[in-house]
């Protein structure tokens, strides 16, 4: 799988909230995840954690739209704007907009995640 193939198909575990086959794509050791409002994960432990919590989730989706990529033979690096969608704690609708930054790394022929940023757009 080339490295757009496998960046699509992570995005498709995500928005199909497919724990399982999302964590594949996941690198088993060397990860990290910033998120909006500036958290800093980074031990494959409180990775998964927060995202079995957040898939768990029903009333969330979201759409990516790719704003560019830079791939090398070891590396691949996506930029992405996204619209995310979710209910308020009182069943109100909100909708977020931000940039998210993924960042691969190729071991043993496959593409694994590495780092994952997300920053609200202004």
């Amino acid at each position: 799988m080339d490295f757009h193939q496998a960046l699509q198909h992570h995005l498709n575990t995500m928005t199909e909230k497919d724990l399982a086959a999302f964590l594949a794509t996941v690198h088993p050791e060397n990860i990290s995840l910033i998120l909006p409002n500036g958290k800093l994960i980074d031990s494959r432990a409180e990775f998964e954690t927060f995202h079995q919590n957040w898939f768990s989730d029903p009333d969330w989706s979201m759409h990516t739209e790719l704003i560019k990529t830079s791939v090398t033979a070891e590396s691949g690096v996506a930029l992405l704007k996204v619209l995310y969608n979710d209910l308020d704690p009182q069943g109100q609708p909100y909708e977020k907009r931000y940039y998210l930054s993924l960042v691969f790394e190729k071991v043993n022929g496959n593409w694994l995640l590495v780092h994952d940023q997300n920053t609200f757009e202004n």
